[in-house]
């Protein structure tokens, strides 16, 4: 019978993530990795094949657990009400998980994992599909047959929340709570505005 694992891919994967986002994706070696879990470095690679593998794997579970919450508020029965939930989500999230909003905020993917392993493949081309099937679903939900629709939900709901947060991630500070309020404030006066065009 073989022993259970002492260090879970999880701890790896946040001792990586702890590292990358105090100091950049270099600072996420092996070797760093190693010291902060006290995982030997052959138990880190009998998990993860290479450095690559490992921070590819850090950068899909980040996108996934942000996606969950998002995909989430836009399940709301109201359009509108799901619409500024999911603004003011990216937002909270940037707050209540700081780490994990600086790894998506300040880097591309590129940045973390310069070759990606092939056995990502079928992973990544999915990763986002979701979250673009929703969107698109909502905008037709706000404003049907209009074929502006997905890109002004895109701003609204993508664009406006990463361009308020990313200053004070970038300052390593989590954003404070009233950006929360500003950007919902954006998201309405945009649904207000189009709503407006609509009826007059």
């Amino acid at each position: 019978m073989s022993r259970p694992a002492k260090f879970t891919e999880d701890e790896i994967l946040d001792a990586a993530l702890r590292l990358a986002a105090e100091g950049g994706p270099s600072a996420a070696t092996i070797g760093a990795i190693s010291g902060a879990t006290g995982a030997p470095v052959g138990s880190i690679y009998h998990r993860f094949s290479s450095r690559e593998l490992l921070l590819a794997r850090l950068w899909i579970r980040t996108v996934r657990r942000f996606q969950e919450g998002f995909l989430e508020a836009l399940r709301d029965a109201d359009p509108n009400s799901a619409a500024l939930g999911a603004a003011r989500y990216a937002v909270t999230w940037s707050i209540e998980h700081f780490d994990q909003a600086r790894i998506l905020a300040l880097y591309r993917r590129e940045d973390l994992a310069a070759q990606w392993s092939k056995e990502l493949g079928d992973e990544l081309a999915v990763l986002n599909v979701q979250v673009e099937a929703a969107l698109k679903l909502h905008a037709d939900r706000l404003w049907p047959g209009d074929s502006e629709a997905i890109q002004r939900l895109v701003f609204a709901l993508i664009d406006v929340p990463y361009a308020a947060v990313r200053r004070n991630l970038a300052s390593g500070h989590p954003p404070p709570p009233i950006i929360a309020e500003l950007v919902e404030d954006v998201c309405r006066f945009l649904l207000a505005q189009e709503h407006e065009s609509r009826t007059t």
